[in-house]
């Protein structure tokens, strides 16, 4: 059985109502193997920038020491926002020379704190991947291009472009061929894949509970079903799945069924 970790995390999200990720996280947790399942006690403060372009940089450091502490081999992450996952790369068992990186999000996370709009390392998250950005965040040494596989993403800043442009690519439309991830992944040469879910992936008429819905989204069915492809080829390193921010406990519940279908797809 996986092991699954709770980040409940909200720290590096630009969202308005960031804080309710910390509800999402919860909900997810509520319907997994309690025996399985770990929940980090995650500061509710907002924390510093400590002089960096980085909002809430003290509070993320403190997380990252807690996935540190708490990763185990396999584990799929329950967040919080995107950023939890360079935390978890971070602290990879065995380090990440032979391991690929598929990134399935609305939103590539490409900003460095020079080009964010918002400060909010969540969108910077797949930039720190790469080994740039900030310093006291990043991956060192950063993951090479080639070994990334980005899925789905549609809402791209231009100054996400060119970073972006070095990635391999699967729109959401070319999901429908259950083997094009598992293929892509096949040629970067990695023995291991850690699969990254923001689940505004999904397209909107899919889930309700995101900060940030964008049209044309690939569907749960497609998305659940190129995962478990990949799984048949690559062994997985580890999952995240992040980004749900329900509104209300209603809208949680009509989430659910969808957002376990995503986890049975990764643990």
């Amino acid at each position: 059985m996986a092991h699954f970790l709770v980040v409940p995390q909200w720290q590096g999200s630009p969202a308005a109502r960031a804080m309710l990720l910390t509800d999402g996280a919860a909900a997810i947790a509520g319907d997994l193997p309690r025996a399985a399942t770990t929940v980090l006690d995650v500061p509710l403060e907002a924390g510093e920038s400590l002089g960096t372009g980085v909002h809430r940089l003290s509070a993320l450091q403190r997380v990252r020491e807690l996935v540190r502490d708490n990763l185990e081999p396999g584990a799929v992450l329950i967040g919080g926002d995107c950023s939890i996952t360079v935390a978890a790369l971070d602290a990879l068992d065995g380090g990440t020379e032979d391991l690929a990186v598929v990134w399935c999000d609305a939103h590539p996370d490409l900003h460095t704190p020079e080009t964010s709009p918002s400060g909010a390392f969540s969108g910077m998250a797949l930039r720190a991947v790469l080994g740039e950005g900030e310093p006291q965040l990043v991956l060192s040494p950063g993951i090479p291009p080639e070994r990334i596989v980005v899925v789905g993403a549609r809402a791209v800043d231009a100054a996400e472009e060119p970073p972006l442009g070095r990635l391999t690519q699967i729109s959401s439309s070319s999901l429908s061929d259950p083997e094009s991830l598992a293929a892509a992944i096949a040629k970067t040469g990695a023995t291991r894949v850690w699969v990254h879910i923001d689940v505004d992936v999904l397209d909107p008429s899919e889930i309700v509970g995101v900060s940030s819905p964008a049209p044309f989204g690939v569907s749960a069915a497609e998305l659940s079903t190129a995962l478990r492809r990949l799984r048949e080829r690559v062994p997985l390193a580890g999952a995240t799945i992040s980004g749900f921010a329900p509104r209300s406990p209603v809208d949680a519940v009509e989430d659910l069924g969808t957002l376990l279908r995503l986890v049975g797809a990764v643990a």
